[in-house]
């Protein structure tokens, strides 16, 4: 009986030394910025402009003038770098802007706490987007989003439709909200994982962001080291880690896939043939879901059209704006 009792209480002593440990540990695990890195405004390329946006300075690219503006959103993990072919071309049509959505690239990345907006939710992404084009002087804009960026433009076309003059979605990854499980966000928030958040995101981006970029490409032989130092540019940038954990800690849960029949505002859906990361089915759905959406799959091409096919990309979006806006 006393062997059982003693056996009880290293049991319990056991227990309690781990939730202690559980509890205090992250606390005394040193979170110290990443090596090496430097303000965005020095990483900056001779075209680039820095612009104050609802507590956030936003990063961007700008060219040509009149309408109608075009205003070009990035995805998951890339910057205006993913624009590259595509900005100057563009800009024919009319005034046309690549920015660094909060969270990526050279924007900065405010350590925010509450009640101040959390500018890293998708739906805060939104908001933000308006108070550029009024920061800028954009009444309406054609909104252009690849991937992630996608969801961000068709959440501002039901939120302030009178400022989208049209919609471009490019693979936008706007079903696959439904498959970020909601336990995750729960973990996430736990105080302590939530302080070694920023350590945990280093090795997300260094090893998860390689294969997701790989993953981009239907044709591998055009990620070339000069395209992967592109996309890696931004871990250069300080709190980059804080900056990717808020925003895989908290996306916002907008309600995009609900309300895709409410959108009005002249939509094309454009997806790679061999799109890897968005199924391609799920643009075919997409373009089927929005009333009067056209619909445009590029040959030979993966999740990136306006890098990997930039001349098809390019005749796709100059016919719609064009004909539509």
């Amino acid at each position: 009986m006393a062997e059982r009792s003693g056996m009880g209480m290293k049991l319990g002593l056991a227990a309690g030394a781990l939730f202690l440990t559980l509890l205090v540990g992250p606390y005394l695990i040193p979170v110290r910025p990443p090596k090496r890195t430097r303000p965005p405004e020095e990483l900056a390329d001779p075209d680039s402009r820095f612009v104050p946006v609802g507590g956030v300075r936003i990063h961007y690219k700008e060219m040509g003038q009149g309408e109608p503006a075009i205003l070009l959103l990035h995805g998951f993990g890339a910057s205006t770098f993913s624009w590259r072919r595509v900005l100057a071309p563009l800009s024919r049509l009319g005034r046309t802007v690549a920015y660094d959505r909060p969270g990526f690239g050279l924007t900065h990345r405010p350590r925010t706490r509450p009640p101040q907006a959390n500018p890293y939710t998708l739906e805060e992404q939104a908001r933000l987007l308006v108070q550029l084009m009024d920061r800028l002087g954009i009444q309406r804009a054609v909104l252009v989003g690849n991937s992630m960026g996608g969801v961000v433009a068709a959440q501002a076309a039901l939120t302030h439709p009178e400022r989208v003059a049209g919609l471009v979605l490019v693979d936008a990854a706007i079903y696959l909200l439904r498959h970020i499980p909601g336990w995750l966000h729960q973990v996430t928030r736990i105080p302590q994982v939530d302080r070694l958040g920023p350590l945990l995101a280093r090795p997300i981006a260094r090893i998860g962001g390689q294969r997701l970029l790989v993953s981009s490409w239907h044709d591998r032989s055009k990620l070339t080291p000069e395209v992967r130092a592109g996309y890696m540019r931004a871990l250069a940038a300080e709190n980059w880690d804080y900056g990717l954990w808020q925003t895989l800690r908290d996306p916002g849960k907008p309600d995009v896939v609900r309300r895709l029949g409410e959108i009005r505002v002249p939509t094309l859906v454009i997806t790679g043939e061999y799109d890897a990361v968005v199924p391609t089915s799920h643009s075919l759905r997409l373009a089927q879901e929005i009333p009067g959406a056209r619909l445009v799959v590029i040959p030979e091409c993966g999740h990136l059209p306006q890098e990997e096919q930039p001349e098809a990309f390019l005749q796709a979006v100059s016919r719609f704006i064009e004909e539509e806006i």
